[in-house]
Protein backbone atom coordinates (compact mmCIF):
# COMPACT_ATOMS: atom_id res chain seq x y z
CA UNK A 1 0.00 0.00 0.00
CA UNK A 2 0.99 3.32 -1.09
CA UNK A 3 2.01 5.91 1.94
CA UNK A 4 -0.11 8.59 0.38
CA UNK A 5 -3.60 5.22 0.15
CA UNK A 6 -2.23 4.57 3.82
CA UNK A 7 -2.77 8.45 5.39
CA UNK A 8 -5.71 8.75 3.19
CA UNK A 9 -7.48 5.50 4.62
CA UNK A 10 -5.90 6.81 8.29
CA UNK A 11 -7.56 10.15 7.65
CA UNK A 12 -10.70 8.52 7.07
CA UNK A 13 -10.65 6.42 10.13
CA UNK A 14 -10.38 9.13 12.25
CA UNK A 15 -12.39 11.66 10.73
CA UNK A 16 -15.37 8.97 10.83
CA UNK A 17 -14.49 8.49 14.77
CA UNK A 18 -13.95 12.24 15.63
CA UNK A 19 -15.82 14.11 13.73
CA UNK A 20 -15.97 17.26 16.04
CA UNK A 21 -11.58 16.52 16.13
CA UNK A 22 -9.54 14.48 18.83
CA UNK A 23 -9.72 15.82 21.95
CA UNK A 24 -6.72 16.22 23.73
CA UNK A 25 -6.63 13.03 25.93
CA UNK A 26 -7.46 10.92 22.92
CA UNK A 27 -4.31 12.28 20.90
CA UNK A 28 -1.62 10.14 22.79
CA UNK A 29 -3.65 6.47 22.86
CA UNK A 30 -4.43 7.30 18.71
CA UNK A 31 -0.99 7.55 18.42
CA UNK A 32 0.36 4.44 20.47
CA UNK A 33 -2.43 2.54 18.17
CA UNK A 34 -1.53 3.92 14.64
CA UNK A 35 2.53 3.43 14.87
CA UNK A 36 2.58 0.44 16.88
CA UNK A 37 5.24 -2.02 15.20
CA UNK A 38 8.58 -3.89 17.24
CA UNK A 39 11.23 -2.06 18.15
CA UNK A 40 15.09 -2.77 17.38
CA UNK A 41 15.02 -4.40 20.41
CA UNK A 42 11.83 -6.07 20.12
CA UNK A 43 13.15 -7.50 16.60
CA UNK A 44 16.62 -8.76 18.69
CA UNK A 45 14.11 -10.61 21.50
CA UNK A 46 11.77 -12.33 19.44
CA UNK A 47 15.04 -13.99 16.93
CA UNK A 48 17.09 -14.43 20.57
CA UNK A 49 13.94 -16.51 22.41
CA UNK A 50 13.54 -18.49 18.45
CA UNK A 51 17.52 -19.53 18.42
CA UNK A 52 17.21 -20.35 22.22
CA UNK A 53 13.97 -22.66 21.42
CA UNK A 54 16.15 -24.31 18.66
CA UNK A 55 13.18 -23.51 16.34
CA UNK A 56 15.23 -23.55 13.14
CA UNK A 57 14.70 -23.29 10.30
CA UNK A 58 12.51 -20.21 11.87
CA UNK A 59 8.71 -20.37 10.39
CA UNK A 60 6.35 -17.85 10.35
CA UNK A 61 4.06 -19.43 13.09
CA UNK A 62 6.98 -19.65 15.12
CA UNK A 63 7.77 -16.01 15.01
CA UNK A 64 4.56 -14.99 15.35
CA UNK A 65 3.30 -16.58 18.63
CA UNK A 66 6.48 -15.36 20.19
CA UNK A 67 5.23 -11.72 18.81
CA UNK A 68 2.06 -12.07 20.30
CA UNK A 69 3.49 -12.83 23.45
CA UNK A 70 5.84 -10.41 23.84
CA UNK A 71 3.16 -7.78 22.63
CA UNK A 72 -0.12 -8.76 23.75
CA UNK A 73 -1.21 -7.60 20.19
CA UNK A 74 -1.15 -10.03 16.67
CA UNK A 75 1.81 -9.20 14.32
CA UNK A 76 1.71 -6.76 11.59
CA UNK A 77 3.04 -8.39 8.46
CA UNK A 78 6.01 -5.83 8.57
CA UNK A 79 6.77 -7.27 12.11
CA UNK A 80 6.98 -10.38 10.89
CA UNK A 81 9.58 -9.65 8.01
CA UNK A 82 11.60 -7.20 9.89
CA UNK A 83 12.27 -10.31 12.22
CA UNK A 84 12.55 -12.57 9.24
CA UNK A 85 15.26 -10.17 7.69
CA UNK A 86 17.56 -9.86 10.99
CA UNK A 87 17.32 -13.94 11.50
CA UNK A 88 18.43 -13.67 7.07
CA UNK A 89 20.87 -11.48 8.35
CA UNK A 90 22.35 -13.71 11.44
CA UNK A 91 22.86 -16.26 8.77
CA UNK A 92 19.63 -18.25 10.34
CA UNK A 93 17.81 -20.30 7.92
CA UNK A 94 14.18 -19.66 7.11
CA UNK A 95 11.49 -22.25 6.89
CA UNK A 96 11.12 -21.87 2.56
CA UNK A 97 7.44 -21.94 2.96
CA UNK A 98 7.27 -18.68 4.27
CA UNK A 99 5.78 -16.58 1.74
CA UNK A 100 7.32 -13.13 0.88
CA UNK A 101 6.02 -10.46 2.75
CA UNK A 102 2.91 -8.57 0.70
CA UNK A 103 2.95 -4.93 2.09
Amino acid sequence: MALSELLTRIIGWLRAGYPQGVPDTDYLPLLAVLARRLSEEQVRQVAEELMLLGALPVDRADVGVIITRLTDEMPRESDLERVREHLRAGGWPIDEGWPEASE
